[in-house]
């Protein structure tokens, strides 16, 4: 195992130790959805054995029909007879070509409802530095990799408020070189950050 595989795994297991803190992000807005409405999904959060790591996300391109040219992990809903991981892993594997075997996986992460209906599971794994990226362009019109050390900074997570609903609205944004990670996105680093302390 790589320096950061076993620094991840080491954060993963005193953070992630059964009990939500208080302070986890919720989407407020999912509250008018019932539990039975909710649909299952998994991303993969995948973060680079470098001396720097990163994080690995994505652009939507623009034309897509749900959430158009906005910033993702690689991921989507989960199917009939599919884990949470395996998800996570095929999905990656169909948006950039991620080859499974190359995956460790750490854990699974707070699941967040969003208010588009999916019960979102982040899958923590790390993935080689050198790893073979190869974007499917009818899924992403980008790809890039942020370092992990100002993504997971708090100093770096904006709480934003944005009228929806018939009320005001709390979420995050992060801003990062040209790149604006917002939304869904966003909350799952933050609840991810607050979960590592990575900083700490």
């Amino acid at each position: 195992m790589s320096e950061v595989h076993d620094r991840f795994t080491r954060h993963y297991q005193a953070g992630y130790d059964g009990s939500p803190p208080p302070e986890l992000f919720h989407d407020w807005s999912a509250a008018t959805i019932t539990e039975e409405e909710f649909r299952p999904a998994a991303v993969l959060v995948a973060m680079t054995e470098r001396a720097e790591p990163g994080i690995l996300l994505i652009h939507r391109p623009s034309n897509m029909r749900a959430h158009p040219g906005q910033i993702a992990f690689p991921g989507g809903k989960i199917d009939p007879g599919e884990s949470a991981e395996e998800a996570a892993l095929r999905e990656a594997w169909e948006e950039l070509g991620i080859q499974p075997d190359l995956v460790k996986i750490i854990g699974k992460g707070d699941v967040y409802r969003a208010h588009s209906g999916y019960e979102i599971t982040p899958i923590l794994a790390t993935v080689p530095a050198d790893i073979r990226i190869t974007p499917n362009p009818t899924e992403v019109a980008q790809w890039f990799e942020a370092p992990s050390d100002f993504v997971l900074h708090s100093d770096n997570h904006a709480e934003r408020w944005v009228e929806w609903d018939g009320g005001m609205r709390p979420f995050y944004e992060i801003m990062w070189q040209e790149h604006n990670i917002w939304g869904v996105t966003a909350a799952v680093i933050v609840n991810m950050a607050r979960r590592l302390k990575w900083h700490g």
